[in-house]
């Protein structure tokens, strides 16, 4: 009997024991969720790291293993999005990323990905559709921040020229507007001038050499874009270099860094949104727990020669240029910093496509 008794403890124990080691195992071998990533424009240095860091992080970190992502680019048109999307919905993915063409054209489509119980997550250039998230940058927080930067470097008097982006853009006006809210609160700050830097260099350079060309007292340059295209200007018309507010290219960093008494601040859009999107649909597949908001917001650090407490947006974090950290001669001028969220290590030459 005592003998039987034994024998039955060892077969429990054993099974026990079996049961700990088999799961684990079981556990890894689970498929990994299909994720298709549509993305409708691949022309410029942002969409193509975007494309790049989404498909490192699923290949390292915490989601190695997790994610087979599929990557569907096409014509910058809505109707060829939307009829990718179709395609991609009868393919019955777990979930879907998009980088939209219309923040409300594909609302019908992106419905009907819902409705068949697929996850949408939409990212950088959001739709309205109710069942989608939404994951991109604090666009409120960025140029407020950078204002508040501009003023404690000014002492709060001075001129400034000011960038008006893209004519017709969204952000374009959120950007201008936010500025400006913020400069309206000193009086002995004057906006002295207005130019379209249209997010690109030679506009850039020539709207601000046009400014300064007309306006023998400039103190800042509020720009929408690189910022080393306002610092060339200012180095061709023999102008002190003065603060610059740009947005956060490597160029722009690099420029900062390598040129003497140049002051910055960077604001970003991190090209990591892509990963930020990707981490979030693991985390709502794996636990069915989906955020209160269908906004998430993406805070990305600033970039700065001079980091300061922003009073407007405590807790902002700041990070200070330098070359080989955050700044990167050896890569492409129009990689966006910074390069890699907190949860995984996105190297320089991984989002520049160099490694």
């Amino acid at each position: 009997m005592k003998l039987r008794n034994i024998c039955a403890g060892l077969a429990a124990l054993a099974a026990v024991v079996t049961s700990a080691t088999v799961t684990p195992a079981v556990a890894q071998d689970k498929k990994p969720y299909v994720i298709y990533l549509s993305n409708n424009f691949v022309a410029n240095d942002w969409r193509q790291q975007m494309e790049r860091v989404a498909v490192v992080s699923v290949n390292k970190g915490p989601l190695k293993g997790r994610v087979d992502l599929r990557i569907e680019n096409v014509e910058n048109t809505v109707q060829a999005q939307i009829n990718s999307l179709n395609n991609i919905i009868r393919q019955k993915p777990d979930a879907i990323l998009v980088d939209a063409g219309s923040d409300s054209a594909l609302n019908p489509t992106i419905k009907k990905a819902c409705d068949s119980g697929i996850l949408v997550i939409s990212f950088d250039q959001v739709v309205t559709e109710p069942c989608a998230f939404a994951v991109a940058s604090d666009w409120d927080r960025i140029p407020t921040v950078m204002a508040e930067w501009m003023v404690k470097q000014l002492g709060g008097k001075g001129n400034v020229i000011l960038d008006r982006g893209l004519a017709g853009a969204p952000i374009s006006a959120q950007l201008q507007q936010g500025y400006e809210k913020v400069l309206a609160k000193y009086p002995d700050i004057k906006v002295v001038g207005y130019y379209n830097g249209d997010y690109a260099l030679g506009p850039e350079q020539s709207g601000v050499a046009a400014l300064l060309a007309a306006n023998p007292q400039v103190d800042g340059v509020l720009t929408q874009g690189y910022g080393s295209g306002a610092i060339q200007a200012l180095k061709d018309a023999g102008r002190p270099i003065v603060p610059v507010i740009a947005f956060s290219y490597n160029v722009s960093a690099v420029t900062c860094a390598q040129t003497e008494g140049a002051k910055c601040i960077l604001g970003s859009n991190p090209a990591y949104l892509s990963s930020e999107a990707i981490k979030l649909a693991v985390d709502i597949l794996d636990t069915g727990n989906r955020p209160a908001e269908r906004s998430v917001s993406v805070k990305g650090d600033f970039v700065t020669t001079d980091p300061f407490e922003s009073q407007l947006y405590p807790g902002t974090k700041m990070i200070k240029i330098a070359i080989g950290e955050n700044a990167f001669p050896d890569q492409a001028p129009g990689l966006t910093l910074p390069i890699t969220p907190d949860w995984v290590e996105i190297t320089a030459a991984e989002a520049a496509g160099t490694k």
